[in-house]
């Protein structure tokens, strides 16, 4: 294949999608004869392509190419909702993958009210972000998924295309991008870990997780877009805005701040049941998954593992219980 210029793109959707395709490219080419297929070297063209990445994201495919980048409307005047969406592009998984990667966005889709407010912490009232003592929208999520997505066919089939080389038994040495580095490289899979809105949030409320899952969610920020990271970061020198309400002694202030820490820690064990559900339970059922002929044999690298690299269990209840811990006593 020829080597594409980059300068050639203009604006900051060319650069994405060019990203999105070359992503999708590197991972169909790695798993698709599964974990004991997998190749050392990438092709040259991908691989000098996906590393010059004009996007400023690393060369994998993250939750920013996966999900924010990879949608479009059936009708381009219609509504942004999952009967006028489709993925840009797709890899093995048939209807559960759409339903994946789109379910997933209208997650994020229901996060900009929130990440609104929080531009300007310190001067908004917390009753903005959660005016109602359970978030509601989170619990719509698990029951959306089964409609969408096969569980069978998530664990067996959609995972291993979303997963690194960091941390991997599969690619212990990591991947050699021919033409760019004689070295392996590592990079983690795509990952919710990736999820602008929920760094922000924690950013915003000051929420403290520990040493360990920090770790994690600090490394999982060089897989944001740059633009993307500089917003949390901007948000972390913000004036804090739990101080801001202790400061206060408004108890109706105080209530407001809690009912956002309850919202998000919910929004948290809502996270935690959609994931015992489509890897828990779909691995005591764990078999073969067949979509439109493709096979799929569970990875054996993921079982106790996230996508992004993450001990996924233990990592999820962590920070859900943290968010807790930053309710503000009476």
């Amino acid at each position: 294949m020829p080597q594409l210029s980059t300068r050639h793109l203009r604006g900051r959707e060319e650069l994405y999608l060019a990203h999105l395709v070359l992503s999708f490219i590197t991972m169909g080419y790695l798993w698709q004869e599964g974990e004991e297929g997998t190749v050392k070297v990438t092709a040259g063209s991908p691989a000098r392509g996906e590393c010059h990445r004009p996007s400023g994201s690393p060369p994998i495919l993250s939750h920013a190419d996966f999900v924010l980048a990879n949608w479009r409307r059936k009708d381009p005047s219609g509504p942004l909702e999952i009967e006028n969406l489709d993925p840009i592009i797709s890899l093995p998984g048939g209807e559960s993958l759409r339903g994946f990667i789109l379910v997933t966005f209208l997650v994020e889709k229901a996060a900009v009210p929130g990440i609104k407010v929080g531009r300007e912490p310190p001067a908004v009232p917390c009753s903005c972000l959660a005016p109602e003592p359970s978030p509601r929208g989170c619990q719509r999520v698990p029951r959306a998924h089964p409609n969408y997505v096969d569980p069978a066919v998530f664990y067996a089939v959609i995972r291993i295309f979303l997963s690194g080389w960091k941390d991997n038994p599969a690619m212990p040495d990591g991947l050699v991008y021919e033409g760019v580095s004689e070295e392996p490289m590592a990079f983690s899979g795509g990952s919710a870990a990736q999820s602008t809105v929920l760094h922000a949030f924690d950013e915003l409320l000051g929420i403290r997780h520990s040493q360990e899952s920090t770790a994690f969610l600090h490394r999982m920020r060089d897989y944001m877009p740059p633009p993307h990271r500089a917003f949390i970061e901007e948000i972390g020198r913000a004036p804090s805005l739990k101080q801001h309400v202790l400061c206060s002694g408004d108890a109706r202030l105080r209530a407001a701040f809690n009912r956002c820490i309850t919202a998000l820690a919910d929004f948290r064990s809502c996270h935690i049941a959609i994931v015992t559900k489509y890897i828990a339970v779909a691995k005591a059922k764990a078999g073969r998954a067949e979509v439109g002929g493709w096979a799929g044999r569970p990875p054996a690298a993921l079982e106790a593992k996230g996508t992004g690299g993450s001990h996924i269990f233990s990592f999820l209840k962590s920070v859900r219980d943290t968010t807790r811990d930053g309710l503000i006593s009476a």
